[in-house]
C-alpha cells in the first residue's frame, strides 16, 4: 500500500542517509522501523481502571464539601448496623 507520512526535514535527512549507508532504500528502512516498533509493544494491554482513567480530573472541581471521612459527625454510627437483618 502507498500511503504519505509527514516527517520533520532533521529526521528524513538522517533516515535516507542511513539508508544510504546501509545500501536500502528509504522505504525498507521505514518499513523495518515500524515493524520493530509493533512487535516490541506488549502483546495484551490491560484497561485502565477508573482510578488511571480519573487519575487527571482528580482535584480539578470544588464541590464546597469537606472531606466526610474526617468529620466525625459524618462517621456516627458507620458500619454498626445490625447485620442479622440481611
Amino acid at each position: 500500500m502507498k500511503t504519505t507520512i509527514e516527517l520533520p526535514d532533521e529526521l528524513y535527512r538522517r533516515a535516507k542517509a542511513e539508508a544510504a549507508l546501509r545500501g536500502r532504500r528509504l522505504r525498507d528502512l521505514v518499513e523495518e522501523g515500524l515493524r520493530l516498533a509493533l512487535e516490541a509493544q506488549p502483546k495484551t494491554r490491560r484497561p485502565n481502571s477508573l482510578a488511571g482513567l480519573t487519575k487527571r480530573a482528580r482535584g480539578m472541581i470544588d464541590s464546597g464539601v469537606t472531606d466526610l471521612a474526617s468529620n466525625t459527625e459524618h462517621l456516627a454510627g458507620f458500619g454498626r448496623h445490625d447485620r442479622s437483618h440481611r
